[in-house]
């Protein structure tokens, strides 16, 4: 469902996959070949969401521009943002995997090839810097992504895009 409001409606690419059970409505933008799976909401409602080419929203995830007055989300290209996930953050890199049910809280920043684990909450304001490994509560820096695990920021995006455009083309 893809709603206006205050004036404001959600601009998307012609090449995007909207599922017809995500919520997307208000001050929202997506870009060229990005998904948004079921029971995802995305809410530009506070502020403005800008969303990259190639990045995938999956099920269930929440992004909410923040807190009333505190400003926009970007999240960048090529972003896997896992099931269930949470954004409020104000700022995602390029080449990025939100885990499943991660939460990334109000103010924080995470840089680009970065990998947020599985259930990890990022704390309000940290600033997380690129090819970072981050996981646990509240986060951490590890140190880099290690490379066994770099296909998920590489591939990934990649095969989600084909997948939406598949169900696209199913009419899905």
């Amino acid at each position: 469902m893809i709603k206006s409001f205050n004036r404001k409606t959600p601009k998307i690419a012609a090449s995007a996959f909207i599922s017809e059970a995500a919520y997307i409505v208000g001050d929202v933008e997506i870009g060229e070949d990005t998904s948004v799976w079921p029971g995802a909401v995305i809410r530009g409602d506070s502020g403005r969401v800008v969303i990259g080419r190639a990045t995938a929203i999956e099920d269930n995830c929440v992004v909410h521009s923040g807190k009333p007055g505190e400003g926009d989300t970007f999240i960048g290209d090529m972003v896997n943002v896992g099931h269930g996930a949470v954004i409020h953050g104000r700022k995602i890199g390029n080449n990025v995997l939100v885990g499943i049910n991660a939460v990334i809280l109000h103010g924080a920043e995470i840089g680009n090839f970065c990998l947020i684990g599985a259930g990890c909450v990022v704390s309000e304001g940290m600033i997380v810097p690129d090819n970072s490994f981050v996981v646990g509560v509240p986060a951490s820096i590890k140190g880099k992504v290690p490379d066994k695990q770099m296909r998920w920021l590489r591939d990934v995006p990649g095969e989600y895009a084909k997948l939406g455009r598949l169900y696209k083309t199913e009419g899905l």
